[in-house]
């Protein structure tokens, strides 16, 4: 994750960059006192989560924030000031979140549970997948999402994936997916999760047996894994949806 600090005022940016880094210690930082070269050498850069003053010379935050938007329209954009009368300007602008100086771990930590935009996980790269289960289901590959022969294909497998790594057997299967006996059809979807998975080399992420089958979930990258590892990002993009295009996910946020 891409995040700009941008404040005038250089200790007030060094104290906002040591609470940043605190709470969110995987991400990529981008620190300026000089918010027009802020925006000049990040115009290419795609930042998801930037925590502007507004009181600066050349550019001020609320002008900069503009032209953020305007690069990335999902920014959450962060005011971080000494004053409350920009209140409404920053809510004009369908800011994430107004902080008053000065910067502290619980002031930020708040902002960062309320944000208007998602947050995107840190995909891990050593895991042969990522896989997303908050809001709707998605599995990709380097960034690509996957495209299975057929819609049954992929809530298979996200059955599979809301598993963990437990077998389920073609009755558990069937009564999931149909409600009744379509074993010959079955069979097929198992095919093609095979097929496109090892299209894009992740052929070792699905095992199939005689009567069953289950995913190893060790070799994907889960949201939904990750927030039971207590990872905070995770923690924070969980939003009380899970897998909706589906009817049966219950998510056990143990």
């Amino acid at each position: 994750m891409n995040i700009l600090l941008v404040d005038d005022e250089q200790l007030q940016l060094l104290r906002l960059e040591k609470v940043c880094k605190k709470l969110l210690p995987d991400s990529n930082y981008f620190c300026y006192s000089n918010p027009k070269l802020a925006y000049e050498e990040n115009i290419n850069n795609k930042i998801d989560l930037a925590f502007l003053d507004i009181e600066m010379p050349l550019l001020n935050g609320i002008q900069l924030a503009k032209k953020l938007k305007k690069i990335n329209p999902l920014i959450n954009i962060v005011f971080v000031t000494a004053y409350n009368n920009y209140a409404l300007d920053a809510f004009n602008i369908h800011a994430s979140g107004y902080i008053l100086k000065p910067v502290n771990e619980n002031k930020l930590k708040m902002e960062l549970d309320g944000l208007r935009y998602d947050l995107e996980l840190k995909p891990n790269k050593e895991k042969l997948l990522t896989v997303k289960c908050f809001g709707n289901f998605e599995v990709f590959k380097d960034g690509v999402p996957l495209k299975f022969h057929r819609q049954k294909s992929k809530e298979l497998f996200a059955y599979l994936v809301d598993r963990e790594g437990a077998s389920a057997n073609m009755n558990e299967l069937n009564a999931i997916l149909w409600d009744e006996d379509k074993n010959s059809y079955l069979r097929n979807l198992i095919s093609d999760i095979t097929d496109t998975l090892k299209e894009v080399g992740a052929e070792e992420v699905f095992i199939k047996r005689h009567n069953e089958c289950f995913i190893d979930p060790t070799k994907i990258d889960c949201d939904a894994y990750e927030y039971k590892n207590n990872n905070p990002d995770a923690i924070r993009a969980y939003r009380g949806e899970y897998m909706i295009q589906y009817s049966w996910p219950i998510f056990k946020d143990e």
